[in-house]
């Protein structure tokens, strides 16, 4: 029987609501703390013991009943970003890039720069447009040729601003409304991934259930998926899954045979990417989930990227992983957009799996035990 409207929406709204705070934070990788006090704030009266460990990874544990299994549930908070690595004598700041930021996207953005003293605005500029040969007009201004203009006028002036070598900044971009439950914001990977962790305790708030949850905001993902690596290996799950975004190339100019996933068709039920190939034991096991609940699903295969899915299941002797994701266009740029309906159906999916989740149905996610 399909999930009704009503459900829907009201989960929807209530991702649209953390996300414009969430989307609007700052958290480059290594510093996700802003991140991590909303997501803590708003998981406190659902979970039973609350956690931050070395690398800054939040750890939520929701207990089940004794002896049940364990799942864990990941979501990054940092965002890709920027970091100073020159301060000029004529105040103009040389960066380079955190995570995978593309130049494309660069050029002419506002950013917030986080120092010790708190949050700096300043610009990204490059030569003027009118001083520019027919050839470099042509081409995406390269990262040596771009510099963060913060209003100062000396290296004095920049280092009273609080500015050092070794901060980090994000791009300044406001989340907005579109059109129905379609959104846009800077860092809604994996910012709708740490509502939907948010949505999924809310729901399974109400429900009994036999597995402990250890629902993880993680740190560090866009620099190499360090955060969800550490926390499988002190958590050992019976299994994990990874919420993200994967690309929704269903724009304008591409073919139908390479748009991967849409939006508002559902959340996608991950098969592949460049760092998981996810069991088809584990891939039929939530794909079962949604079509009991009647939840709408796609199901993803792409060649590049990948997510938490992947560290959390190389992880000791191995852990049975899946991961699920909501589809976004424009990843990685000021204005990733994405349809909050497939955000609410991931929240309900993850929660019926949770609900549902048994310890001998999880064993036998692992495969088949030979005798001889």
């Amino acid at each position: 029987m399909p999930v009704s409207e009503e459900l829907i929406s009201k989960v929807a709204e209530e991702v649209g609501q953390l996300l414009k705070e969430l989307s609007d934070s700052a958290g480059p990788s290594g510093m996700e703390e802003e991140v991590r006090d909303i997501i803590a704030r708003e998981v406190k009266d659902y979970v039973d013991r609350l956690e931050v460990d070395a690398l800054g990874n939040l750890i939520g544990i929701k207990r089940g009943t004794e002896g049940g299994p364990k799942i864990m549930i990941a979501s990054h908070m940092d965002e890709v970003g920027l970091i100073i690595t020159y301060i000029g004598k004529d105040g103009f700041l040389k960066f380079t890039k955190v995570g995978g930021v593309s130049e494309r996207y660069l050029n002419a953005q506002r950013v917030v720069i986080k120092t010790r003293k708190g949050k700096v605005l300043g610009v990204i500029g490059s030569k003027p447009v009118h001083l520019l040969k027919p050839e470099e007009a042509q081409k995406v201004s390269p990262l040596e040729e771009l510099f963060i203009d913060v209003g100062a006028s000396s290296e004095e002036e920049v280092k009273k601003m609080g500015i050092r070598v070794g901060d980090r900044a994000v791009l300044d971009r406001e989340f907005k409304r579109m059109n129905g439950y379609v959104v846009t914001g800077k860092a809604l990977d994996d910012r709708v991934g740490c509502a939907v962790l948010i949505e999924t305790l809310k729901l399974l708030s109400e429900k009994d259930h036999n597995a402990t949850v250890y629902a993880v905001a993680t740190s560090q993902e866009e620099v190499g998926l360090r955060g969800a690596r550490v926390a499988a290996f002190r958590i050992k799950p019976d299994l994990g899954i990874a919420v993200d975004v994967t690309i929704a190339n269903d724009v304008a100019g591409v073919s139908e045979s390479d748009r991967v996933t849409r939006l508002g068709k559902g959340p996608a039920i991950k098969v592949m990417d460049s760092g998981l190939l996810v069991s088809p034991r584990v891939q039929e096991y939530i794909i079962e989930v949604a079509e009991r609940e009647g939840i709408p699903y796609q199901l993803e295969v792409i060649s590049k990227g990948s997510t938490d899915a992947a560290a959390i299941q190389l992880t000791r002797e191995g852990i049975v992983t899946g991961a699920v994701s909501i589809p976004t266009r424009y990843l990685h740029s000021p204005v990733e957009t994405l349809n909050l309906k497939d955000a609410a159906y991931a929240s309900i999916l993850l929660s019926k799996l949770i609900e549902r989740a048994n310890k001998k149905d999880l064993e036998k996610l692992k495969g088949d035990i030979l005798k001889g």
